[in-house]
């Protein structure tokens, strides 16, 4: 029987061999590490964001709705001199004030469930019947029975705080079924008030909605043309190395800095629009440009050189080879870099606190030029209230700006999404 002694040539190569397996080995196990530590990270930002999403919806749902009285109240006897064809003018509500709803109202209460009772009705209370009552006009012709909002000493009672006096009239009213919380509609229509069961989002909602149409307007063609001049026009030299350094520099800068040029050079040129959606526009424009202005010019140099030879080549301006084939191939991610500026401005407070957009606003705005605040400043108002009241609503209102820059940020996709292009 032979046997064949191996030779040192096939030790060593025997030795190589194995370290070489163990060492695709090792790269393997790495690269499936890496694979499940990503894995990991993904599934954990989602497991934080549903967290997130659950409770501010959990904590917010409640901000959606008010304590409310069923109160009986005999329109017809009760006298008014309103007929129906005034309350289909404007200032019915006022006609109805004048006409005594505010006493009816209070007397109806007494006569149901008490003077103690009847003087927990809120103070808009009247307000909130007389919009009942335009919207339904044959009310008047008639006894009906109306809920209308309390106040905050009662509601508190109902949620267990508060006086022990009017937690156990709370609990006898809910009792009787005449008293419990229900979906305020008129959150989404209201503005801000000192009473967090008449306060609502829409003076807010609607100054975010002019404050980000201005920031829009002037921001994104400035941004954009901007982009295309240092890109496309721009010579060379050491002025335009200063003017990227000073762009790239500003998209980092503070945004409380902005707020302090706003308030430095805006105000004062225009001093009598303090707290306009319009400077506030304007304020959050100078902090979206220099983002807008970076991502644009990105988008322009992705765009392959082949395009410009071509359309030059077929006989186009250079002119035309920038705006008919360059701006639309780069307009996609033009859009990205607009998407991110203006999901930043939609959620700044600072700036616009330095040009006075924290002053309580009973009312909506009536234009670019009225006194008005935003949500994010809306929510930083109510959350430095210590009344629970205002902590639901804080909550609601964080859901409304959520859903305001999903919308916004869908919008925005969807139009990228359609001018992009493919070559």
């Amino acid at each position: 029987m032979n046997t064949s002694i191996p030779s040192d040539a096939d030790i060593s190569r025997k030795a190589r061999d194995i370290r070489l397996a163990a060492r695709l080995e090792q790269r393997y196990a790495a690269e499936r590490r890496f694979k499940y530590l990503a894995m990991g990270s993904v599934i954990f930002s989602a497991l934080v964001l549903a967290f997130l999403l659950v409770t501010m919806t959990a904590n917010g749902l409640a901000g959606f709705t008010r304590a409310e009285l069923k109160v009986p109240v005999d329109f017809a006897g009760a006298g008014l001199t309103v007929t129906a064809d005034r309350l289909a003018q404007p200032g019915a509500e006022n006609a109805l004030a004048a006409a005594g709803l505010p006493d009816v109202l209070q007397f109806a209460a007494a006569e149901a469930y008490g003077p103690d009772v009847a003087a927990q009705l809120g103070s808009g209370a009247w307000r909130d019947l007389a919009r009942q009552l335009v919207a339904d006009p044959s009310l008047l012709s008639r006894e009906a029975t109306v809920s209308v909002p309390v106040s905050e000493d009662l509601a508190s009672a109902f949620r267990g705080d508060g006086d022990r006096a009017l937690q156990a009239t709370a609990r006898r009213l809910q009792e009787q079924g005449v008293f419990g919380r229900a979906f305020d509609w008129g959150f989404m229509e209201r503005a801000d008030a000192t009473d967090p069961q008449e306060a609502g989002i829409w003076g807010a909602l609607k100054g975010s909605l002019l404050t980000m149409l201005v920031t829009l307007l002037l921001a994104f063609p400035i941004g954009v043309l901007s982009a295309v001049y240092l890109e496309e026009y721009a010579p060379k030299n050491k002025w335009t190395d200063i003017i990227e350094v000073s762009i790239n520099n500003l998209a980092a800068v503070p945004s409380i800095i902005f707020g302090l040029l706003g308030l430095a050079v805006f105000l004062a040129i225009f001093p009598n629009l303090r707290s306009a959606p319009l400077i506030g526009g304007m304020t959050l424009a100078l902090m979206t440009m220099p983002v807008i202005v970076i991502s644009g010019r990105n988008a322009i140099k992705s765009v392959p050189p082949s395009i410009r030879d071509g359309a030059l080549a077929i006989g186009a301006s250079p002119v035309q080879v920038v705006f008919h084939h360059v701006l639309p191939l780069a307009l996609p991610g033009i859009l990205t870099g607009t998407i991110i500026g203006m999901a930043r401005a939609l959620g700044e407070t600072a700036p616009l606190l330095m040009i006075g957009m924290r002053a309580f606003v009973a009312s909506p705005p009536d234009g670019f030029t009225s006194p008005s605040s935003v949500l994010p400043v809306q929510i930083f108002l109510w959350s430095d209230e210590i009344d629970r009241g205002f902590v639901e609503r804080t909550s609601a209102a964080i859901i409304v700006l959520l859903l305001f820059l999903l919308v916004m940020n869908g919008v925005a996709i969807y139009l990228r999404n359609r001018f992009e292009r493919r070559w």
